[in-house]
């Protein structure tokens, strides 16, 4: 499937996995891009020289592109911006800030970039600043999250903007992947359907928590902070919510969530520690391997586009019929409207 996305990346399928903080390593990364979409090593907090490395452990496993997704308000932002251009990385994703500071580094290395967006403004100012894409992520997301949901968002920064758009935060399966692109979009991003992927090094017991969540187990925590951040119910989510009807320091909230994703994905404290996860945790069922994913995700998406095709015609059909109908009925009421006034 061909769309400006694939073609800018140089990959088969319009599929990105997400670069996930503790959990997007070069296996997953590498596995994805190998099954014909795109993966993303999550730079996180990480210095610049673990982000070489698993750059250099990916292309050890496949030649095709893999990403590195940068986290803008790291300590190490300078050395990681600077590691992808040394290790010739061919796109990059950013988010937690606007990096414009970089954009030049990077476009005249060649980098194709992509932030992270919430916003139509936002959207705008990374397409003025020579982005090549955006990725409109909803509220439905996983992780550090916005006000506006995917249905909303998405449509807005697609008419606002000339180049790609990639749509994020509530897409699984081959449903969310077409109405993605009914919606304006030449791309989706996942990120919680990879998290369980047989390649994925996240801990067991997390993988197991996101197979078992229910449709409602997602829940916001930090909105009284300014920075929410959606995640699974457990032990941890709600002594924070209860805290925050408390009204208790920002220091006391932090103590309670330090370290607590790494917690999660390394130790499988799935009780104290942060399961981040979007809100489609509830539509994912087992462990598949990354090609299994998207070879599934894509040929669902064939019959759904070909349902679609079918009804656009039956629709079409219908709607002709129904004019007709109404024309007829039109003529005849100003027949005896006529023959009444005679």
């Amino acid at each position: 499937m061909e769309t400006r996305v694939t073609k800018l990346l140089g990959i088969e399928y319009p599929i990105i996995q997400g670069g996930m903080a503790w959990v997007a390593n070069a296996n997953l990364a590498a596995n994805v891009s190998k099954a014909g979409g795109i993966g993303f090593i999550g730079a996180a907090n990480a210095p610049g020289e673990w982000v070489r490395s698993e750059i250099r452990k990916a292309r050890e496993i496949t030649d095709k592109p893999v990403g590195v997704n940068i986290m803008l308000l790291s300590e190490h932002i300078d050395e990681v911006a600077q590691v992808v251009v040394e290790e010739k990385v061919s796109v990059v994703s950013t988010g937690a800030g606007n990096p414009g500071k970089y954009m030049k580094m990077w476009k005249d290395a060649g980098i194709k970039v992509m932030p992270v967006v919430a916003s139509v403004a936002l959207a705008k100012l990374m397409e003025r600043a020579g982005a090549d894409m955006v990725i409109a992520e909803g509220m439905e997301s996983g992780g550090h999250i916005g006000e506006q949901t995917t249905m909303t968002l998405v449509p807005q920064v697609a008419d606002a903007v000339s180049i790609p758009v990639v749509a994020a935060g509530g897409i699984a399966d081959a449903r969310g992947f077409c109405a993605a692109f009914m919606l304006g979009a030449e791309a989706v991003q996942m990120g919680t359907r990879f998290v369980v992927a047989k390649e994925s090094d996240v801990h067991q017991l997390y993988k197991d928590r996101i197979i078992a969540a229910r449709d409602i187990d997602s829940v916001v925590t930090g909105r009284s902070t300014g920075h929410p951040v959606r995640s699974l119910r457990n032990e941890m989510t709600r002594q924070y919510l209860n805290m925050e009807k408390e009204n208790v320091s920002f220091e006391e909230l932090e103590h309670l969530t330090l370290g607590a994703l790494r917690k999660a994905v390394v130790d499988g404290d799935v009780k104290m520690g942060t399961v981040m996860a979007g809100q489609i945790a509830g539509m994912v069922k087992k462990e598949q391997t990354c090609k299994e994913i998207i070879t599934e995700i894509m040929d669902d998406a064939h019959k759904v586009f070909n349902s679609v095709k079918f009804l656009r015609s039956f629709v079409w059909e219908r709607q002709s019929l129904c004019f007709r109908d109404r024309e007829h009925k039109r003529l005849e009421c100003h027949r005896n409207f006529m023959k009444n006034i005679k």
